[in-house]
């Protein structure tokens, strides 16, 4: 975490913050549910479009202030397979501004150590976007730090369906643990933490396999308006939870149990 004190104003609110986390008990694998864009841009009156491009900033502050924490693995859910119904437009705008940020971005992302990788159906995405995520996840494959995963034309359930496939090729018995080998997330461990802006108390058919004993935090913000102090407080809540895993707390503990969502303002 010195890596964010050094980034922080002495004294500020993120500095603060960051100084009630126990480093030794951060969250290896955070996943995050991006949501609210188009209704951010709604509310001010503008085209949906415009609050994509507001997304762009707290993707890029988020990843950096993960970096900086230590946390090892950040998985972004940024289109989903239902994600072709909207607007050919809008479709269209998203594959341009991720074109554009992974242009911009990806000197920082190499600074910072951070590599990339994308999950999802990807071979069904447009060619020259392919071809940009193939070239940022080559230029970071050498990279040792944050292992950032986003999730591109992604769905849960089409993400089982393509491990049970690939297990029934394979003629492999149908285990849950030769499942975990065939999602796209193998060799990751599974979010400890999933983080949902927009106030919507839902998973959205993200990672349906792998959040199964995931702690969920909600935020009212819409997500271009989320920033690495909300980050913070999703890591001190995370950290006030007893994670159980089915199994009993601490025998003498009289606190009232945490619930399963807390929702944050």
């Amino acid at each position: 975490m010195e890596k964010f004190f050094n980034a922080v104003k002495p004294g500020s609110r993120e500095a603060r913050l960051a100084a009630e986390i126990d480093p030794a008990r951060l969250p290896r694998h955070v996943a995050i549910i991006m949501d609210g864009n188009g209704r951010w841009a709604q509310r001010r009156h503008l085209p949906r479009v415009a609050g994509h491009r507001a997304g762009v900033r707290p993707v890029r502050e988020t990843i950096e202030a993960s970096a900086q924490l230590g946390i090892g693995w950040l998985t972004l859910y940024a289109f989903s397979l239902e994600n072709w119904k909207r607007p050919r437009a809008e479709v269209d705008t998203l594959w341009h501004l991720l074109r554009h940020s992974l242009n911009k971005e990806l000197p920082e992302l190499k600074r910072n150590g951070v590599r990339m990788q994308v999950i999802g159906r990807i071979d069904e995405l447009p060619e020259e976007v392919q071809r940009d995520l193939d070239c940022a996840m080559l230029d970071t494959a050498a990279n040792s730090g944050l292992q950032l995963t986003i999730a591109l034309n992604y769905g849960g359930r089409a993400e089982i369906v393509d491990a049970v496939n690939a297990l029934r090729n394979s003629k492999l018995p149908i285990t849950e643990e030769n499942i975990s080998a065939n999602l796209y997330t193998a060799g990751m461990p599974d979010p400890d933490l999933l983080i949902r802006t927009s106030g919507e108390v839902r998973v959205s058919n993200f990672l349906l396999w792998q959040i199964a004993y995931s702690e969920i935090w909600v935020t009212e913000k819409m997500w271009p308006d989320f920033r690495p102090l909300d980050l913070l407080h999703a890591i001190l809540d995370y950290q006030k939870r007893e994670r159980r895993y089915g199994g009993l707390g601490e025998p003498d503990s009289a606190e009232a149990p945490v619930p399963a969502v807390a929702v944050r303002s």
